[in-house]
């Protein structure tokens, strides 16, 4: 059994490539053909021609971070009954998922949802004509991130999912009719179309086996009313731009903007070379500015600044009542913040290549998007591109997992898993040796995983101690191995290094892999991962 539950749903781009045409896309988002007693979703918005098709799109890296500032601002908010009061002003939705849902951690994960609604004053200028009305031709996820605020709450990572990705939707409820919609393989953000929020928390769930505690959306007046709220946000063009389509124009140089210019600046599609993909990149680097502004002193120490931001992001933002009623939730989240730096945050796009069928979708390349899934769920900090992770977890000598050799023996009925595990171990570095299996007396099988070393082992202990910190659940070390019930040899998918292994002469440490067993810490990513992950603080004086 494999712990990437989107092995099979891969993803689809062209990367300097412009996307296709509105009405194309909105069509390949739609569902099937729905069950008796329900609605179709609106029609789609065709792009004018010759007009770029995507140019009203806000893909991948959008607004909505901003609106998870909300929860992001800092330990000052305590004390302060404004800040409670201003809590009220949230906007609320229920969450209904049919699907079984993943285990609860010490993480918090937030669903972030930018809506392509026009609603609000001001709004109607942007789109073609049938986009130009609250929800007109169906309201879509322009934007789709999951927020990962580690259990300490010192770190966030923020996850971008594109909205053209073609994913198994799973079954969810119409958020219309109230009707079940079987499972069809279709666009991540026909999702939320059809099925709402819920659906969409529902498909990622089901795709990453992540759970998802909460949502937060915001919508074009919400993005706006949160940048004026910070005082607006500076950013750095390498050239002046005058486009009409994102009503934008600006000199080279250094701008300070305001909300409406924000909104064109994070839509602009004609500059540079006019790829999605550097338009990606100039999100991430407006939302690394918004988070470094909204953690700074300068906001923080200003209890009137403070103020107003609270209350735009406040009335900005929609959230489940789950959250948006837990008053004591929220002040908790925002005291956290006191540890989350700029430096703290990381900006990450999921990977993805083209789709093998249509070059205007992509599907999420595996098994690279498996191991960033993994690496949430056991909470490792993601490695900025240039640093790469090193394991901290030996307890007297300084071991790393290349020096470490593993005999991986599964305690579980579930067939193959000592070979999942195995190469879960050598992709972070371990020295597996062999495969094998192990029952306890009288056929059962191990509740609990177990790491043992040889009793005359010198430092079995402290080889072990850095497999057991790479263990989620983290066993203890056991002095005294077990005799495995059948062996196999293994060979590694990942190229050992040439000159030997440093794990030679280490004493052999057996992992008994248990029904308990939820994976193996990931603190080597892909390159894909680390070479698309940017760190807020670093933003500070990039032009784009």
């Amino acid at each position: 059994m494999s712990d990437y539950r989107s092995v099979s749903v891969q993803d689809r781009r062209v990367a300097p490539a412009e996307p296709g045409h509105r009405m194309s896309r909105r069509a390949a988002a739609s569902p099937p053909p729905p069950p008796p007693g329900d609605e179709p979703p609106r029609g789609g918005r065709r792009a004018a021609p010759g007009k770029g098709g995507g140019v009203n799109k806000m893909r991948v890296l959008a607004w909505i971070s901003i609106g998870v500032t909300t929860v992001m601002v800092a330990g000052a908010l305590t004390g302060y009954t404004v800040y409670r009061d201003a809590f009220g002003n949230i906007h609320k939705k229920p969450v209904k998922i049919l699907t079984p849902r993943p285990p609860s951690t010490g993480a918090l994960n937030v669903l972030l949802v930018g809506s392509d609604t026009r609603a609000g004053e001001g709004n109607a200028k942007y789109g073609q004509k049938l986009a130009r009305s609250a929800d007109a031709g169906g309201k879509r996820t322009d934007t789709i991130i999951l927020l990962h605020l580690s259990p300490s709450r010192d770190k966030a990572q923020l996850i971008s999912f594109p909205r053209d990705s073609m994913v198994q939707i799973p079954t969810c409820q119409n958020e219309t009719t109230k009707q079940p919609m079987p499972a069809y393989r279709g666009q991540i953000n026909a999702a939320y179309s059809s099925g709402g929020i819920s659906c969409t928390m529902s498909t990622l769930e089901t795709l990453t086996n992540i759970r998802i505690d909460h949502f937060v959306e915001v919508d074009f007046s919400g993005f706006k009313n949160i940048v004026n709220a910070l005082g607006g946000i500076q950013i750095c063009l390498k050239s002046g731009v005058d486009d009409k389509f994102s009503k934008l124009k600006l000199p080279p140089g250094k701008s300070l903007l305001n909300g409406e210019q924000a909104l064109g600046y994070v839509r602009l599609r004609h500059y540079g070379d006019g790829s999605d993909i550097q338009r990606i990149k100039r999100q991430q680097i407006f939302l690394s500015k918004v988070v470094a502004k909204a953690t700074s002193g300068e906001l923080l120490s200003n209890p009137a600044k403070l103020t107003s931001f609270i209350k735009a992001a406040a009335q900005s933002v929609t959230m489940d009542p789950a959250l948006a009623d837990d008053t004591a939730k929220l002040l908790d989240i925002a005291k956290s913040a006191e540890k989350l730096t700029a430096n703290g945050v990381k900006f990450t796009t999921i990977p993805w290549i083209p789709d093998p069928d249509d070059p205007n979708r992509v599907v999420w390349k595996q098994p690279d998007a498996g191991e960033l899934f993994n690496a949430i769920r056991t909470d490792v900090e993601l490695p900025a591109a240039t640093p790469s992770a090193t394991a901290s977890s030996a307890p007297k000598v300084a071991l790393k997992p290349e020096q470490v050799q593993v005999q991986v023996l599964n305690g579980t009925p579930t067939g193959g898993k000592a070979r999942e595990v195995a190469d879960q171990l050598s992709k972070q570095g371990f020295k597996v040796v062999g495969l094998g299996n192990y029952q306890a007396p009288g056929g059962k099988a191990i509740a609990k995983t177990e790491v043992r070393y040889a009793k005359k082992a010198a430092e079995g202990a402290d080889y072990a101690g850095v497999l057991s910190g790479m263990l989620v659940p983290k066993p203890g070390p056991t002095a005294g191995k077990i005799r495995p019930t059948s062996t196999d040899a293994y060979t590694s998918p990942v190229a050992l290094p040439s000159g030997g292994t440093k794990a030679e002469g280490a004493p052999v440490i057996q992992l008994i892999v248990g029904e308990d067993f939820k994976g193996v810490k990931v603190e080597k990513l892909p390159d894909s991962v680390t070479n698309n992950t940017i760190t807020a603080s670093a933003q500070k004086n990039v032009c784009t």
